[in-house]
């Protein structure tokens, strides 16, 4: 099992400025950290890319379509536009040295029609996923797909849902994420759900009920950690909690607060919520 933390909580776009926080994770004893990719070019990222691996850090990367980038949309050339987003969200995290793009990358983030999804965007949806995750396997690269909750999305919300879309997109670069966040929200049985998508599941964000510090709220910790190994996963554990740092995505994920007192108590008393809480769940 790998330990990773998800930089979204500092920033949208890593930089050298960034450098004692990498330390500060990998001296806690993080194995990897999860990279924004919303700006910037491949090269940024291959030079962001050494500097982690000379630190000895594991990298995921995750992205979102945003604004001009809906591959649900009508409009052709919008859709268009997000494979050409979707390519390039892939040659960043190659250049990077990431395996696994995690994300929302199925739909845009905050946008709504007033109605669930209809035919139509699903059939538009697989075809999109499939053409970005053509040039994903091509570049040894696959998407884990995110089911939000009913507030940020309105495409996939729970694991029954996209547990049965990934079954449609039938791609071997196209799989699948489990969020103790959103689960908590839209499932019935957040546990259970882990079995409803382990199938497809490649990656497992850890998130408290109001994306604070993990083990500070009510998910129910125990039981998800014994899911998992039952699942036999054995990828990443990366912690994703959001502060007001980054502005856009505050408002696309409704933060309107801080959830803990502060930063270091999220990753340092996180990093310890994770370790015990695997181990028990083994013993």
């Amino acid at each position: 099992m790998k330990y990773g933390f998800n930089l979204l909580l500092w920033t949208g776009h890593v930089t050298d400025e960034h450098a004692p926080l990498l330390k500060a994770l990998k001296e806690t004893g993080y194995d990897s950290v999860e990279v924004p990719v919303f700006e910037g070019a491949p090269d940024d990222y291959a030079r962001l890319g050494e500097r982690l691996a000379a630190l000895g850090f594991d990298v995921t990367a995750v992205s979102v379509l945003g604004a001009g980038h809906n591959c649900l949309s009508d409009d052709r050339s919008e859709r268009a536009a997000a494979v050409e987003r979707a390519r390039w969200v892939v040659d960043c995290s190659k250049a990077l040295g990431g395996s696994i793009v995690a994300g929302p990358m199925h739909s845009q983030l905050g946008h709504f029609t007033g109605q669930g999804p209809s035919a139509e965007e699903r059939r538009r949806g697989i075809e999109f996923n499939r053409r970005a995750g053509d040039h994903a396997q091509r570049h040894g690269v696959r998407f884990a797909l995110e089911a939000l909750n009913r507030f940020e999305c309105y495409f996939l919300n729970t694991m029954d849902q996209l547990a049965d879309y990934l079954d449609e997109v039938d791609h071997p670069a196209v799989k699948g994420m489990y969020d103790t966040f959103h689960a908590n929200i839209e499932e019935k049985d957040p546990v259970a759900a882990i079995g409803t998508i382990s199938r497809h599941m490649i990656h497992v964000h850890i998130s408290e009920n109001d994306r604070g510090t993990p083990g500070r709220g009510h998910v129910a910790w125990g039981p998800t950690y014994r899911a998992l190994r039952a699942a036999a996963y054995d990828g990443r554990l990366t912690i994703e909690a959001f502060g007001r740092t980054v502005p856009a995505l505050a408002a696309a994920t409704r933060v309107w607060r801080d959830f803990f007192p502060n930063k270091e108590d999220v990753y340092q008393s996180g990093f310890a919520h994770m370790r015990r809480g695997w181990a028990d769940a083994g013993g």
